[in-house]
């Protein structure tokens, strides 16, 4: 380990997240902080950590003169990139709370966001994303200052509130002391979707933040030396404690990808150390690869082989099986095989984290069989969010890992996995009921994910809450999405799927009294139940359901159906006496039809 050296910034010597970033600058003036791939994906501009250090004082400068006062919040509306540090340190720097928000969201979702928090300035990437923004805003006399950073603004836009970045910005700063701020104040609130549809307001505090960071990393370690690739959006809480903050007390350097579009190539290009990333990542080239190996029957005969004993070995070095002859293909097998699919990835990481949303067993021992250190954690935004995370040394990949340092988990009622430590949130921003339902007296905050511990390892189960959450991380609540589809007369039945998926589908129960009418529209036999899976038809409910799904945001996207006629009951044991539906039952009964929408 001689090539790697320890430079962790502790907790009480960072104080605040601001005085993180203090900390680093002092410490590591010199050195690459941050890194942005140009769109051709060959150049790149550099930034230590005194250019960023000169960045945010000309940011502070900025935000001092508009007479923000502490405790007050400003949004930020950007790509990944080095712009979003310098605005975010910036704002802490001066007392403020920020909000991010998703560059893709609704302009509706962003604007009730803005609303809620009473933001008094928001900084925006371009011209486009500010126009379709502005008409949602209408109405709103809290928001006083709106910034664009990238492109001119026509004439016709031209607001009092609005200033480009370019001429908002002075061209020098002096440095200042930063403005006194309570490491266990409000440092940020993240909004995260849930039950009711309308978000919430997830308050942290520097501490909450710091202790999580700091924490993760007694777990998985990080290095100076440690290259960072970032290419979940940075308003996504895992992204910002585990790609922004936490390489920050590492002293490690990072750099952004162009686009998810681009990140198999930016990948080769960047050979990254170091990634966090959702399963959907890992499930696309997963599909890749099952997609080559179908054409190729002696590839796949190889590279199953390379799996197993790649298995074996993995097992064997972890201590959890004896070492077997076998294990002496495995050099051989490398080079044919591992080797060529850790390429996919840089070939150089050290340490892979996958989290946001379950990742599916199958595809995790696929890639630590092939030499992929790849490590399944777990958290929540009220956790700020890291709960648990695998290490190196003990990694069970069906589970999501060991609970960091200072955070304590217990098994409570129906099985629901409780939480306690520094992490846990402050609460939620104007709602104190919501913090009560989810927060308990003692301290302990309720997951909602049922969970079981073996060997201090925590297996998640299932769900309490019928909240389903894609393998990108997208959390979505079906609930208002099946009332709304259910609306249609045609539709008798609805249940959205998808927990764990890459998109969500639903299965659709038809009207027993109109589908005679719905067939013969259609020209099919009702009789026949292959008439159910008639592609005109099929393709004609997914467009009913996709337009009766039109207000609803972003995530609110149903891709695939499945048509049924036999009704859900009390006596086929699919809904309760109280008519609530069994999700558990349904999807076992109906597991093939459900497998069927997403093996293409």
């Amino acid at each position: 380990m001689s090539q790697w050296h320890e430079d962790l910034i502790s907790v009480e010597s960072a104080g605040t997240l601001h005085g993180l970033f203090r900390q680093r600058v002092r410490r590591s003036s010199d050195n690459l902080a941050y890194r942005r791939l140009a769109r051709n994906g060959r150049d790149f501009s550099d930034y230590t950590w005194a250019d960023m250090a000169t960045e945010v004082r000309r940011w502070r400068a900025a935000l001092a003169a508009e007479g923000l006062r502490p405790g007050e919040r400003v949004a930020i509306l950007l790509r990944n990139g080095p712009e979003w540090v310098a605005f975010d340190q910036a704002a802490l720097g001066e007392g403020l709370v920020t909000v991010p928000l998703y560059t893709e969201d609704r302009a509706e979702n962003a604007a009730y966001v803005l609303r809620d928090a009473a933001v008094r300035l928001l900084l925006v990437q371009d011209r486009g994303r500010w126009r379709r923004l502005r008409p949602a805003l209408e109405g709103n006399t809290m928001l006083e200052r709106v910034l664009v950073l990238e492109g001119d603004l026509a004439a016709e836009e031209m607001d009092p509130r609005v200033r480009r970045v370019v001429d908002w910005l002075p061209d020098e700063a002096g440095d200042r002391p930063p403005v006194a701020s309570d490491p266990h104040g409000l440092a940020t609130i993240v909004y995260t979707s849930g039950t009711t549809g309308r978000p919430k307001g997830v308050m942290l505090s520097h501490h909450n933040i710091l202790s999580t960071t700091h924490g993760s990393l007694t777990l998985v370690e990080a290095y100076r030396e440690d290259l960072f690739l970032s290419f979940l959006p940075l308003s996504h809480t895992l992204e910002r404690t585990g790609g922004y903050y936490l390489p920050m007390m590492a002293g490690a350097a990072v750099v952004y990808a162009r686009s998810v579009a681009q990140l198999g190539e930016d990948l080769k290009r960047v050979r990254p150390t170091a990634i966090i990333a959702v399963p959907r990542v890992f499930e696309r080239i997963h599909q890749r690869i099952e997609g080559q190996l179908a054409e190729n029957a002696k590839a796949r005969v190889l590279f199953h082989w390379a799996e197993r004993v790649g298995w074996a070995r993995f097992l064997y070095l972890q201590g959890r099986a004896p070492w077997r002859p076998a294990l002496l293909a495995w050099p051989l097998l490398r080079r044919l095989v591992a080797d060529r699919v850790q390429a996919l990835l840089g070939g150089r990481l050290r340490i892979v984290v996958s989290g946001g949303a379950p990742l599916c067993e199958q595809v995790a021992r696929r890639f630590i069989a092939l030499g992929v250190p790849l490590l399944q954690g777990y958290g929540l935004t009220e956790t700020s969010p890291v709960v648990a995370v695998n290490t190196l040394d003990d990694n069970e990949p069906a589970s999501v890992g060991l609970p960091i340092r200072g955070t304590r988990v217990r098994i409570g009622a129906d099985d629901e996995l409780l939480v306690k430590g520094p992490g846990v949130m402050l609460g939620y921003w104007n709602d104190h009921a919501a913090t009560a339902e989810v927060i308990d007296p003692d301290g302990w905050l309720h997951s909602g994910d049922q969970a079981r511990i073996e060997r201090r390892h925590i297996y998640i189960t299932g769900r309490l809450k019928d909240i389903l959450v894609l393998s990108n991380g997208e959390k979505v609540p079906p609930a208002d999405m099946e009332l709304t589809i259910a609306l249609d007369p045609l539709f008798e039945q609805v249940m959205v799927v998808g927990e764990g998926r890459a998109f969500l589908s639903a299965l659709l129960v038809l009207s027993k009294d109109l589908w005679p009418g719905l067939a013969a529209e259609y020209g099919l036999d009702p009789e026949d139940p292959e008439s159910l899976r008639s592609p005109a038809l099929v393709s004609a409910m997914l467009a009913r359901v996709r337009s009766a799904l039109g207000e609803f945001p972003g995530y609110a996207k149903i891709r695939r159906v499945t048509l049924l006629l036999e009704p859900w009951t009390v006596d086929n044991g699919l809904v309760t006496p109280t008519l609530k539906l069994k999700r558990r039952e349904v999807l076992a009964r109906y597991a093939q039809e459900v497998e069927a929408m997403y093996a293409s």
